[in-house]
């Protein structure tokens, strides 16, 4: 790294890292090449175009030549493992420089290698239902083990379900936080939160010591977009944060797939309207994303695992339409055989032989105390 690039480096950073500094201050300090001097009065600060505010703050950052060492203190990039990425590194993703106004810094933790892999993002409800869990899961699952990085948000139901999946296969997954990066959100995800920084990545825009606040899940779905060539919601009502993510990949001209669900379902409200507007293609299966974009599997096929099916063989196994009629009755409850056998009026023997066939098919599961559930 030459003098020039490592300090318009720190500059950036501890600009950035300035209480009050946006991403227009920083990009004004850019363009006037800050680092290029050891101080900067008030007045010449004002003259590039900072507020008063922002001229004040910035004229005490540059008093004197300590930021050239300091910079990058706040972020602790030395410890933890944590890498910080600006615009000027070799590391920092190509498709954030595609988007309006990209980050100035990007805080990192585990596989920073992922972040230069195709990724499909997939958002959804905290709340999910069964059947939501089961393609969250099984979509993610495909995904990964066909080469592509799963991108989500770390936040409990959908996001948490498209994390795990991931994370198991060669594609693995990359978690976008509102929070520092070393502060976990929401508490009770701290597990999946420590297991994708070690087999995964973690990042954030935000600096850390950095409090909490709503502006930051905006910020967080906003870079979940733009990382990924496509958007997949499953579940979600109609001005849940999943939709706020797919306006933002409509806006950066990014793919954008919804999975169906139920028109009686309020989780489904979500989905099905981007669907019926035709802002978004309805995805039912993995195979048919593929299909629509093959692109994507010819960019994700060199990290594809050896187990890994092309795009004809991860087709699921196909349902008859009696089995089709029993899923649908277990997506929203779990169910017994005689709850089964009320509703769809197939006679027991046959009924019995289509749950275990679909047991066999790993569409549904038999739990304690006789219960049917769709996985």
């Amino acid at each position: 790294m030459d003098l020039e690039h490592m300090l318009r480096r720190k500059m950036v950073i501890s600009f950035y890292e300035l209480p009050g500094i946006g991403w227009h201050a920083v990009e004004k300090a850019v363009r006037h090449q800050l680092w290029r001097k050891q101080a900067w009065t008030q007045l010449e600060l004002l003259g590039i175009g900072l507020k008063q505010e922002q001229a004040a703050k910035a004229e005490r950052f540059f008093r004197d030549a300590s930021w050239m060492e300091a910079a990058g203190g706040r972020s602790n990039e030395d410890a933890d493992d944590i890498s910080v990425l600006t615009p000027f590194d070799e590391e920092y993703p190509a498709v954030l420089l595609e988007i309006a106004q990209p980050p100035w810094v990007l805080y990192a933790k585990g596989r920073v290698e992922l972040l230069e892999r195709p990724a499909v993002a997939m958002v959804g409800t905290r709340v999910p239902t069964a059947y939501g869990r089961h393609m969250a899961s099984a979509i993610a699952q495909e995904l990964s083990e066909a080469g592509v990085t799963v991108v989500s948000g770390l936040a409990r139901g959908i996001d948490s379900k498209a994390h795990e999946a991931a994370m198991e296969g060669p594609g693995g997954t990359i978690a976008v936080l509102p929070t520092p990066i070393d502060t976990c959100y929401p508490a009770e995800n701290a597990s999946l939160f420590r297991r994708i920084a070690e087999r995964g990545l973690l990042i954030s825009e935000t600096p850390i010591g950095t409090k909490l606040h709503p502006g930051q899940f905006h910020q967080r779905n906003r870079i979940i977009a733009a990382l990924s060539r496509a958007t997949i919601v499953v579940e979600g009502a109609r001005k849940s944060g999943s939709l706020i993510t797919a306006s933002h990949a409509l806006q950066m001209d990014r793919e954008l797939f919804a999975v169906p669900g139920q028109i009686t379902s309020p989780k489904s409200d979500g989905p099905n309207e981007l669907i019926r507007v035709g802002k978004a293609r309805l995805l039912s299966e993995t195979p048919q994303l593929f299909d629509e974009l093959p692109w994507l599997l010819d960019q994700a096929s060199p990290y594809a695992g050896s187990s890994a099916h092309d795009s004809a063989n991860l087709k699921s196994e196909p349902l008859e339409p009696e089995e089709r009629k029993l899923i649908a009755f277990l997506q929203d409850q779990p169910l017994s055989i005689n709850e089964l056998h009320e509703l769809s009026a197939i006679p027991f023997g046959h009924l019995n032989a289509l749950l275990l066939n679909l047991c066999i098919k790993r569409k549904i599961e038999l739990q304690p105390g006789s219960i049917y559930i769709a996985l």
